[in-house]
């Protein structure tokens, strides 16, 4: 089997998702998927990695793999070379899963567990739609549906604490300080500030008591004084963890804020490689470990971070706030590790626009996410799709 050739599309509503299809000679083709970027992430593809690619083996995963990452400045980062690396990927076990007839899990070494818990990361129908990321941006309120959470936790925490646990869902992801965060950019919090970013959280544990646990999203955005002021007054509260509360690129300072508090650290869908993760690790800054395989290397490098995590004797916590595809991958690889906690999932996607592009999701129910099933990520585009006005297509062929 060879590689005949590499497409990329992305559409203008969804301007942040990034398809890759990897065509073969024998007609099987493989999908992957990156998010944010998009055209910087599809440009790399065509004008550097595609030459790397055609007429190559698809199944020779791990060469592949190392040439597409090791690019000077592809190393240990998530930006739009690793990006593309890691889409790329992503399709090539999708075709590995498709060749042999095999879930990808499967390829990975087989199910761990029957059933995972999941998370629900409290975004809304519009959440990162557009290409304006930011703190606040991002947020674009809309009302599509039932699953506004964005709006339902900044107004009444509590309603939506007590409506997820309906569903059977027992864990939740807010980030309440973000606000904050963009008027005084990281620098400080005031005590009437502070007192107004808690009370979601007062809202939580006044109607659900200790029923739901809370993660705290930080979206990095703080100094690390005032991370650590911030962690003290939460503590009373018991979160499950808190998530990227400074810039993850000093492995004291996390070190140092890890210290401060009895809540575990979890981090962080921003590093790239399995290096970056290890720094971390041996200076004890991280608790639980957290990857986005749509950034941070794809399957190969995200299943080695798992591993290294569990070397550490660390729970793994696959991200996903992104696309379905990515979402797949997630669930497929948090299944074929023992060391998996818990899955994140954002209900107002795979209830909503995630249905519009792709043929399967994975399935929750009562709180717990599935094994996929099918060959490769058991998931491909709707032919709805490539019909779309607004989809960009490339193509580069042999």
């Amino acid at each position: 089997m060879k590689i005949t050739a590499v497409e990329t599309l992305y559409t203008h509503e969804f301007e942040n998702v990034l398809w890759v299809r990897i065509h073969t000679d024998t007609g099987l083709v493989g999908l992957g998927e990156t998010f944010y970027v998009a055209s910087a992430v599809s440009a790399h593809i065509h004008d550097t990695l595609a030459s790397r690619l055609l007429g190559r083996d698809p199944l020779r995963i791990e060469a592949i793999n190392r040439d597409l990452v090791d690019l000077p400045l592809a190393q240990a980062s998530t930006g739009a070379e690793y990006r593309a690396a890691s889409a790329i990927d992503i399709a090539l076990y999708d075709l590995w899963g498709k060749a042999t007839n095999q879930p990808v899990h499967q390829l990975l070494g087989g199910l761990c567990w029957d059933k995972l818990r999941i998370y629900n990361t409290c975004a809304g129908y519009q959440y990162v739609r557009n290409r304006d990321i930011r703190p606040v941006n991002t947020w674009n309120i809309g009302t599509e549906g039932p699953y506004e959470d964005l709006k339902g936790f900044m107004t009444d925490a509590g309603a939506l604490a007590e409506n997820l646990l309906e569903m059977g869902i027992s864990a939740m992801k807010i980030w309440p300080f973000d606000p904050i965060a963009r008027q005084s950019n990281g620098l400080d919090i005031s005590a009437a500030q502070l007192n107004e970013a808690l009370k979601p959280f007062e809202l939580i544990r006044k109607r659900v008591g200790s029923q739901m646990d809370i993660m705290v999203e930080f979206h990095s955005l703080w100094n690390l004084t005032t991370a650590k002021r911030i962690a003290g007054a939460l503590e009373p509260y018991e979160p499950a963890w808190f998530e990227d509360p400074i810039r993850m690129n000093s492995s004291q300072a996390l070190a140092d804020y890890a210290r401060c508090t009895r809540v575990p650290v979890c981090a962080s869908e921003t590093l790239g490689s399995r290096f970056s993760y290890k720094e971390m690790l041996d200076r004890d800054a991280i608790d639980i470990v957290m990857v986005d395989l749509c950034w941070t290397g794809g399957l190969t490098e995200g299943r080695k971070i798992a591993v290294l995590a569990d070397t550490y004797h660390k729970p793994f916590a696959p991200h996903d706030c992104t696309g379905p595809v990515g979402f797949a991958a997630a669930v497929h690889t948090a299944f074929s590790q023992p060391n998996t906690m818990i899955q994140e999932s954002v209900r107002a996607f795979y209830t909503g626009w995630y249905k519009e592009l792709v043929t399967e999701v994975p399935t929750i129910r009562d709180g717990y996410v599935w094994p996929m099933e099918g060959p490769g990520l058991g998931t491909d585009l709707r032919p709805a799709v490539f019909e779309r006005s607004d989809l960009v297509v490339r193509r580069t062929e042999a």
